[in-house]
C-alpha cells in the first residue's frame, strides 16, 4: 500500500495501525509531522518513553527485529524507529557479488517477512530511508529499498514540495501564526525557503518579530531571513525575463552556494515561461487584463507576478518563448537523468535563454 503523507495521517486517525511502515524520501517537514502523529496515536500519554530509535549505521536489521520481538518492562505499546533503513541492503549489486550479497539480502528480507507474519502486539516498526530522493540516480536506489522492504504493509512517500504546494503551505502557516503576508512578500518567502522546514522556521521567526498588528514588509524579510535580498528564485526569473545574463548568473550562483533545490527553481521557470507564451498569444497587455485572463484559466497570479509575466512576454517573441519552454524541458530531463553537475546544466540554460540582444529577437 503506497500512501502520501496526507493519506497516512488520515488513515492512522481512523484505522488500526499497521505493524510496520516504510518511510521513503528526503522531505523532512511532512516526515516530522507524520512521526509525531504516529507516536501520539500509538503511545498516547506514554509518548517518548515507548519509542526506541535504532540506526542501522550501528546495528543490524536482525537486531532491530529481535528488539521488536522482546517485550518492554516500561510500556505495553512501543514504536521502534529504524533510521538509515537503506543500509540493510548490500553495499554492491554487481554480477560478481550477486550470489553472496543477494543471498544475504534475501535472508534479511526473509527475516522481516517472517516477523510480520506474527508481529509483536502493540509494537509498530518504522523503517526510515531519507538518504535518497525520487529523481535522478536516486530513483533506482529507492526502488531497491522498496523492493527489499516489500513485506512492510504500507509505504509513505515524502516527495519534495512543488512551488504550488510550497505556496499553499506558506499561506497555511502564515494564517496559523496570524501573519499578514502580501503576494510579493509571500513569493519571496516561499522561494528563498526552498524546503518546508525552512518555510516553517522563517514563518515562526517573522511572527515573533512582526506580530499580528501589521503586515510583513520586504525590509522585514531582508532583516530576518538569510539572503532574502539575493537568493530569491524570482530574482532569477526576473533577470531571465529581461534577458539580463549577468544578474541571472549572479542569482544562480547565490542559489547554488546556499544549497537551494535547483529543480524547484526550474519548475518555477517552466511555469513562468509557459504563462508568458499563453499571454503572448492572447495579446493582452495591461496588468489587470493579465490577471483576469489567468483567472479565467484557473491560474491565480498576484499583481507583481502578472507584471513579471507581461515583461517576459514583451521581451521574447512567440518563437523564442516556445524555444525557451523546450530548453527548460530538456534541462529538466537532464536533472531526472542524474547529470552530475547541476550548476553546469543550469548555467547552460541561463546562457541559452539570454542569448542575443533584445533587438535581435
Amino acid at each position: 500500500m503506497r500512501l502520501t503523507p496526507e493519506q497516512f495521517l488520515a488513515r492512522i486517525a481512523k484505522q488500526p495501525l499497521e505493524p510496520a511502515y516504510l518511510f521513503l524520501g528526503q522531505e523532512g517537514y511532512q516526515r516530522r509531522i507524520c512521526k509525531h502523529a504516529l507516536i501520539e496515536r500509538a503511545l498516547g500519554e506514554a509518548g517518548a518513553s515507548g519509542v526506541t530509535e535504532t540506526d542501522l549505521e550501528n546495528a543490524t536489521l536482525r537486531e532491530a527485529l529481535d528488539d521488536a520481538r522482546s517485550l518492554s518492562l516500561f510500556s505495553a505499546d512501543r514504536v521502534i524507529w529504524v533510521c538509515s533503513a537503506e543500509l540493510a541492503l548490500p553495499r554492491r549489486w554487481s554480477a560478481e557479488a550477486a550470489e553472496s550479497e543477494e543471498g544475504a539480502s534475501k535472508s534479511d528480507a526473509g527475516e522481516l517477512a517472517a516477523y510480520l507474519k506474527a508481529p509483536t502486539p502493540g509494537t509498530v516498526i518504522v523503517f526510515e530511508c531519507s538518504r535518497y530522493d525520487f529523481g535522478g540516480d536516486d530513483r533506482a536506489k529507492l526502488e531497491r529499498v522498496e523492493k527489499f522492504y516489500a513485506a512492510a504493509p504500507a509505504t509513505v512517500e515524502f516527495r519534495q514540495f512543488t512551488p504550488e504546494s510550497a505556496r499553499f503551505l506558506t499561506q497555511q502557516l502564515a494564517k496559523q501564526h496570524g501573519l499578514k503576508l502580501a503576494g510579493p512578500e509571500l513569493a519571496v518567502l516561499e522561494a528563498i525557503a526552498g524546503d518546508a522546514n525552512r518555510i516553517a522556521a522563517e514563518i515562526e521567526k517573522l511572527s515573533l518579530f512582526v506580530g499580528k498588528e501589521r503586515a510583513v514588509t520586504m525590509e522585514d524579510l531582508h532583516s530576518l531571513v538569510p539572503n532574502a535580498a539575493q537568493s530569491t528564485i524570482f530574482v532569477l526569473v526576473n533577470a531571465l525575463g529581461k534577458r539580463d545574463r549577468m544578474t541571472a548568473l549572479r542569482s544562480l550562483d547565490v542559489l547554488i552556494r546556499d544549497g537551494e533545490y535547483l529543480p524547484l527553481a526550474l519548475t518555477i521557470l517552466s511555469s513562468h515561461f509557459r504563462l508568458a507564451l499563453v499571454l503572448k498569444e492572447s495579446r493582452v497587455s495591461s496588468t489587470n487584463q493579465v490577471q483576469s485572463l489567468f483567472a479565467k484559466l484557473g491560474v491565480r497570479v498576484w499583481r507583481e507576478r502578472a507584471e513579471q509575466i507581461a515583461a517576459t512576454a514583451a521581451a521574447f517573441s512567440p518563437q523564442r518563448l516556445a524555444e525557451a519552454v523546450g530548453l527548460i524541458y530538456e534541462t529538466d530531463k537532464k536533472f531526472r537523468e542524474g547529470y552530475k553537475d547541476d550548476r553546469i546544466v543550469m548555467e547552460s540554460l541561463v546562457r541559452a535563454l539570454t542569448a542575443g540582444a533584445r533587438s535581435d529577437i
